[in-house]
């Protein structure tokens, strides 16, 4: 049998690319609330916040363990399976990779030990300036990564050099190339689809929590704080998605072509729901706006938009991946407004923990931020497709050449099973830490009040001797 090399190891990269992108946008998420919930606790010393956000914490260390252990494999295939393209963008992903590595990885590592191990070792203040480090770091990790991603969209602030195998791009402009056309459109979207994910985790955890009627007062400000952050996030991602969408427009126009199955070139509609024919050139059973896709991206319903028959047949993406995966995330991300609003109108109201209907949503919906984010970058790379660096390098051309489907194959069967046991491991720390819960607030205060207790006795202690040394008995 005739195993493809090239597909393999586009499989592959995904397979593995999915697997890891589980883990940082909730590491960044819970960050996040982390960093509000331990503010609260600075705030008012109420030990409830700092219940919350000690068992966070545990939660959030396991997920960037696994996290850091399903991210090293990705690196290993640059060289073995992309080595033409390794190559070619050797120069522009070095420095920004050097970056992540220095700027981002450093940082939160750094400090992630005093956040987990540190409480009943350094002092508040110092603790909450370590959450907010490890915070800052996840998200100056994805800042790099996105930066890096993004310049394989829109290439800018390079040059090409050498021939034929040994041409590459080389950096002319460091921070054009940072600041590319599609860089901060992109980490908008990635950040604000963590702070989602995140979110949705702690109220799935809270909700879970009310509903057995366990943890009720740590429960009821972790939800409260993750359902404000997620409602503001899903309001402006939808900000964000548009202005991506008009980006993409401008700089990859086939892309938003293959989103929307937009075969003719003409004022589009948006489609709602439908199955792309590529055979016939249009969408079947679609349900669509007419004219709203001109006018999200022109302002005028009867603007031309660019469509995929304008495009030489070898440089068109595949439409049915990327148009499913790219309106389930935008159907998602629908749901997520509607949802999170109206959760926070009934939190306003005094009604939410009553709604046992409504709080069983929550606990079901953990499901869709991962979805979401997941489809979001299916349909980003492979709308990107033929491409791997747009417009300079396809696919087919970056693969290493000495490689077998084979052997390809093998690798795909052996980091199956073990980015299986991996996940199965997650799951299940993850649900025993769960079922566990937070430590009771009382007992923190008086592990606090004992503590305090022993320092103020030494300090009594040690000036007692100090005294008696300047003044001795019998002087």
């Amino acid at each position: 049998m005739d195993l493809d090399p090239v597909a393999l190891s586009r499989a592959q990269f995904a397979l593995t690319v999915m697997f890891h992108y589980l883990f940082p946008p909730l590491s960044i998420g819970l960050g996040a609330i982390m960093v509000i919930l331990e503010g609260a606790y600075l705030r008012t010393r109420d030990h409830r916040y700092e219940a919350a956000v000690r068992f966070f914490t545990k939660l959030f260390a396991v997920n960037f363990a696994v996290g850091v252990a399903s991210g090293i494999v990705m690196e290993f295939q640059f060289g073995t399976n992309w080595a033409t393209y390794s190559r070619f963008v050797g120069d522009v992903f070095g420095s920004a990779l050097a970056a992540e590595g220095i700027f981002a990885f450093f940082l939160e590592s750094g400090f992630l030990a005093i956040l987990v191990f540190g409480w009943d070792r350094v002092g508040p203040k110092m603790h909450f300036f370590s959450t907010l480090m490890v915070f800052l770091g996840s998200c100056f990790s994805a800042v790099w990564i996105v930066i890096a991603n993004s310049w394989q969209h829109t290439p800018a602030g390079f040059h090409l050099v050498g021939e034929g195998a040994d041409l590459r791009a080389e950096i002319t402009d460091f921070w054009e190339m940072v600041f590319n056309p599609s860089s901060m459109h992109r980490l908008n979207h990635v950040l604000l689809g963590s702070f989602l994910q995140g979110s949705f985790f702690v109220t799935s955890v809270s909700a879970w929590y009310l509903l057995k009627k366990r943890h009720v007062e740590i429960a009821k400000r972790s939800f409260t704080v993750a359902l404000a952050l997620g409602a503001f996030s899903s309001v402006a991602i939808l900000v964000s998605g548009h202005a991506q969408a008009v980006a993409v427009s401008e700089n990859q126009p086939a892309k938003l072509a293959a989103f929307e199955a937009h075969y003719e070139t003409g004022p589009g509609d948006l489609v709602l729901f439908g199955w792309p024919n590529d055979d016939a050139g249009r969408v079947d059973y679609a349900l669509a706006i007419p004219g709203m896709l001109s006018f999200l991206v022109h302002g005028d319903a009867d603007a031309p938009v660019r469509g995929l028959h304008d495009f030489p047949e070898d440089e068109r993406p595949p439409v049915a991946v990327p148009f499913v995966t790219y309106h389930l995330m935008v159907a998602l991300g629908t749901f997520f407004i509607a949802l999170t609003l109206f959760g926070l109108l009934q939190r306003i109201r005094g009604k939410l923990w009553d709604q046992r209907w409504l709080l069983w949503i929550f606990v079901v919906s953990v499901v869709g931020p991962y979805v979401a984010n997941q489809a979001g970058w299916v349909a980003t790379e492979v709308g990107r497709q033929p491409w791997v660096v747009y417009g300079l390098l396809k696919t087919a051309d970056a693969a290493s050449p000495s490689v077998k489907g084979a052997e390809v194959l093998t690798s795909i069967i052996l980091f199956g099973l073990i980015y299986t046991a991996l996940f199965a491991l997650w799951v299940f720390v993850l649900n025993e830490k769960i079922k566990h819960g937070p430590d009771d607030p009382d007992e923190l205060a008086t592990r606090h009040k004992t503590k305090a207790g022993f320092v103020d006795a030494a300090a009594d202690a040690e000036s007692h001797s100090l005294t008696e040394s300047e003044h001795p008995q019998g002087a």
